[in-house]
């Protein structure tokens, strides 16, 4: 299957990830068929999915994706801006709001216990209840589209011109 085509789950997604670690053929499919398996260990209620041409590991929603570029082989945490990495295992995709990343290099060995533990804790996070807003926090974004509001009424009210007439009825 080419990057890009099609989705799978379960045992077809395993074959197209076990597929995907053959045709790299080198040092990024290695990195990759490593880290699968810590994946798997860390968590082994981890679903396997094929989702935009890219191997996928699940758990009551997306843990991480696993992708190969040129020079690294990529484990992308789609939440990885809340999950807690006291070892600083994540290098790459800082600056996001959301999610963060583990570049690996060629020759680059990714320490086995951090990253399994980076994976429960990301896998955890997703089987977290979901929080609901509380009054404070509602007050805050409404505080936030205030400015947004004030600031369209005063174009309206800009957009029209001085000394206009009132209609005659």
């Amino acid at each position: 299957m080419k990057k890009g085509e099609g989705q799978a789950s379960g045992e077809a997604a395993s074959r197209l990830i076990d597929q995907r670690i053959l045709d790299l053929g080198d040092w990024r499919g290695e990195a990759l068929a490593r880290m699968r398996k810590l994946i798997l260990e860390a968590v082994p209620e981890m679903t396997e999915e094929w989702k935009w041409g890219t191997p996928v590991w699940s758990h009551n929603g997306i843990v991480t994706t696993g992708e190969a570029y040129a020079k690294v082989a990529k484990l992308t945490f789609i939440k990885g801006a809340r999950v807690p990495d006291p070892t600083g295992i994540f290098n790459s995709s800082l600056e996001g709001n959301a999610r963060r990343a583990i570049d690996i290099r060629e020759g680059e060995k990714v320490d086995a216990s951090a990253f399994k533990a980076l994976v429960k804790a990301a896998a955890a996070l997703n089987s977290a209840p979901k929080k609901k807003a509380t009054p404070v926090a509602k007050k805050a974004v409404a505080a936030k589209k205030a400015p947004a509001a004030r600031k369209q009424s005063a174009v309206k009210k800009a957009a029209k011109p001085s000394g206009a007439k009132a209609k005659k009825r």
